[in-house]
């Protein structure tokens, strides 16, 4: 094949210095007819596409090996199949040629229908106060000094691209209403529509097109915030491709090096300064003589008014222990002691557990996310030191009258501290009773 620096010499001989045909053939070492080709073209580069391609053993392939890929076209990015495996699965329909072979058919087949396939999309605008996008993370930090996957909430506003991340441990119901509120809050106000993916915590069933059930509590938080909720196509992000970009953009930005903080108070404190001053710092993609922020300023107004905090919990049944513990989650929560013997339901937020039973608190706790941990409150253990037969505690499990005092340690309130030092210093009370 000629080369394109063999074609410039062969014109440059000729049109230049005048050289004849034969001249030319004898020196640069081709045939006249090629040398002939190149001065009556007038083309600068040729090329050779051959237009038969033989396939001794994949001819009689080609119309399953079709099929195959034409199928594979129509299934979602994720389910797609790659070239080997499906060169293994015409491999196990007899067919006994190589995978290169393969692999040059479906490149030009791909070539082919490549139009047809290639999906195309209409750029979405928003105007003010009309929808935000929300969506989770995972992200890698370390939590005092133990390296932690932390689940992390992104809310962006359509119109000004105003965003804002929160750290959470969990993915849970309670941490979605946090979220929202702590969004809603720091924009003073929500949008007309929220776009979301179907989460399961946000959606219970999804139908044909857009129609879907959605969880009940998660109503009760859009119907407060006054939000019509939309569900996105399966696996289809691009409905709502702002938050998407917006997770690269933080993990890039925010979370590359990796961070290290204490609590994640700590962490949501920074990352909600860093949003800000993202905002300040940066222009707004189509409105470029403005700011993120200038823009957000003024879609504040019309923004749906920031109505308050929702109360946005989980709600699980539970039983209460002869001494007076709850389990949740994996640890123990206490409650007064009158609620032992009858069922509570445990009210989980994000950051706080409440107990209660017949409408009333029984329990009050900040919310552990360990495993194996018993929170007490020794007010809730006060009741249980009325006397007792022998004239002092009640006894406990283990058949002594003896509280185990040493569990509250210098958390119990002094006069509960007197009544405990004086039961367990009473001699009418022993370990046998």
């Amino acid at each position: 094949m000629l080369i394109v620096e063999t074609i410039a010499r062969i014109r440059r001989e000729h049109f230049v210095k005048g050289k004849t045909i034969k001249e030319i053939a004898r020196d640069l070492g081709v045939s006249r007819n090629t040398v002939r080709k190149v001065l009556r073209s007038g083309e600068t580069s040729f090329e050779y596409e051959r237009i038969v391609q033989p396939r001794p053993k994949l001819g009689r392939w080609t119309a399953e090996l079709d099929e195959l890929l034409e199928l594979n076209a129509t299934k979602p990015g994720r389910e797609q199949l790659t070239l080997i495996q499906i060169f293994e699965e015409l491999r196990g329909r007899g067919y006994e040629g190589s995978y290169d072979a393969v692999r040059r058919y479906a490149r030009r087949w791909a070539k082919q229908h490549g139009q047809a396939t290639v999906a195309a999309y209409v750029p979405l605008s928003f105007a003010p106060g009309e929808a935000y996008q929300f969506d989770w993370s995972h992200e890698v930090v370390v939590l005092n000094g133990v390296t932690t996957i932390v689940k992390v909430a992104h809310v962006r506003l359509c119109h000004s691209r105003m965003l804002f991340v929160r750290t959470y441990p969990r993915e849970t119901q309670e941490m979605v209403f946090d979220a929202h509120d702590r969004a809603f809050a720091l924009f003073k106000g929500s949008c007309g529509r929220g776009i979301y993916d179907n989460m399961k915590t946000a959606v219970e069933t999804v139908f044909v097109g857009k129609n879907r059930v959605y969880n009940r509590r998660f109503l009760q938080m859009c119907s407060h915030y006054l939000v019509d909720p939309v569900a996105c196509t399966p696996a289809s992000g691009w409905e709502k491709g702002q938050v998407e970009n917006q997770v690269g953009l933080i993990r890039e930005r925010f979370f590359t090096p990796r961070l290290r903080f204490k609590t994640y108070d700590e962490m949501n404190a920074w990352l909600l300064d860093k949003c800000i001053a993202y905002a300040k710092a940066h222009r707004h993609p189509e409105l470029t003589e403005r700011t993120i922020w200038e823009v957000f300023e003024a879609e504040r107004p019309k923004l749906v008014p920031y109505a308050g905090r929702f109360d946005g919990f989980h709600a699980v049944p539970a039983s209460v222990s002869k001494t007076c513990l709850v389990r949740f989650d994996n640890n123990k929560y206490s409650v007064v002691a009158r609620a032992v013997g009858r069922p509570v339901e445990v009210h989980a937020y994000a950051d706080q557990i409440v107990i209660r039973q017949d409408g009333g608190i029984v329990g009050e706790h900040p919310r552990s996310f360990g495993r194996g941990e018993t929170i007490y409150d020794p007010w809730h253990y006060v009741p249980v030191l009325a006397p007792a037969p022998c004239g002092t505690a009640r006894p406990s499990r283990t058949g002594c009258c003896r509280p185990r005092w040493s569990v509250f340690g210098a958390s119990l309130p002094a006069p509960t501290m007197a009544i405990g030092r004086w039961s367990t210093s009473s001699p009418r009370c022993s370990p046998t009773g």
